[in-house]
């Protein structure tokens, strides 16, 4: 039997114990998650989903109000059933139901990584909530009443690829007015399928990143990316009405001047503009169901 010194056996100790209680560092933009938070957790099943979650409050969404949700495996919520698709649809296509994703792709938890979801009607949550939709949408004197939060924390991809990925949909309602946050932690490089935005039943969509094989976006730099100034976060109104058949468009056209060092010709680099553009009308009171869309666009170098 080897005899250790006491002091060397005491500095082993020491840092042994300072290696297991170390914390996990959260990606800042994140709302709190996990058992801590009192998270609820989907099961270790490829294509899984959690079952139908009943909302504390009815969330609308484009003039739909749910009062249940699923938190779906692959990386998206749904409203009327769960969902195992694993392959992305465009969300400027029709695609049957309401579609929120953070980041849709075919992601396996069976490994690594932690699917979770709560929701809360009280508490600093609410008020976290509060602030934030106050700030990205200054005029809206906005009180949050309910969030719901899901989280993605440090899942792979399928199949048992070992890589992390870290990202969240933060629903929040004033039981009068609705908005979802998309959070971004870090995002492992894949070379499958990805979506990330959302899609209503043909009326509305917002695409934030598109990637099939072959196009090579970057979805690592999602953690970068904002349309709220603040780097992983995407912050959207979604308490519009839908049209319906009997509806008029009343079209306006509009030629802006655009400085930017962003390639324009690039389709998502359209829809973040457009995007960008879409929110400081809001902020400025125009009507939710007012909506922007690009026609033509013409380079002209300085």
């Amino acid at each position: 039997m080897t005899v250790v010194p006491l002091k060397m056996l005491a500095i082993i100790l020491i840092i042994d114990g300072l290696a297991k209680t170390q914390p996990v560092s959260l990606p800042p933009v994140f709302y709190s998650f996990g058992s801590g938070a009192g998270d609820i957790v989907n099961p270790r099943i490829d294509d899984g989903a959690s079952s139908a979650v009943r909302l504390q409050n009815p969330f609308s969404f484009f003039g739909h109000t749910y009062s249940q949700i699923y938190v779906n495996n692959n990386g998206y919520l749904t409203f009327d059933q769960s969902w195992k698709n694993y392959t992305p649809i465009q969300f400027n296509v029709y695609s049957g139901r309401d579609v929120i994703a953070p980041l849709w792709t075919d992601i396996d938890n069976r490994a690594n990584g932690v699917i979770s979801y709560n929701q809360y009607s009280d508490g600093s949550v609410l008020s976290q909530a509060t602030r934030d939709i106050n700030q990205y949408f200054p005029g809206v004197n906005f009180n949050a009443s309910w969030v719901f939060v899901a989280t993605w924390d440090r899942v792979a991809y399928f199949n048992y690829s070992g890589t992390e990925t870290s990202f969240q949909v933060v629903l929040i309602s004033s039981g009068h007015a609705s908005f979802v946050l998309m959070n971004y932690g870090p995002i492992a490089p894949t070379n499958k399928t990805l979506a990330a935005g959302y899609a209503t039943n043909g009326t509305d969509w917002f695409t934030i990143l598109w990637s099939n094989v072959s196009d090579h976006v970057n979805f690592s730099n999602l953690n970068n990316m904002s349309n709220v100034n603040v780097s992983g976060r995407w912050a959207f109104g979604v308490n519009g009405r839908p049209r319906d058949s009997t509806t008029k468009d009343t079209i306006r056209a509009v030629r802006l001047k655009l400085t930017t060092s962003l390639n324009i010709k690039d389709n998502n680099n359209q829809t973040i503009i457009l995007q960008h553009l879409q929110d400081e009308l809001r902020r400025r009171g125009t009507p939710a169901n007012v909506r922007v869309k690009l026609t033509c666009i013409q380079k002209k170098s300085p």
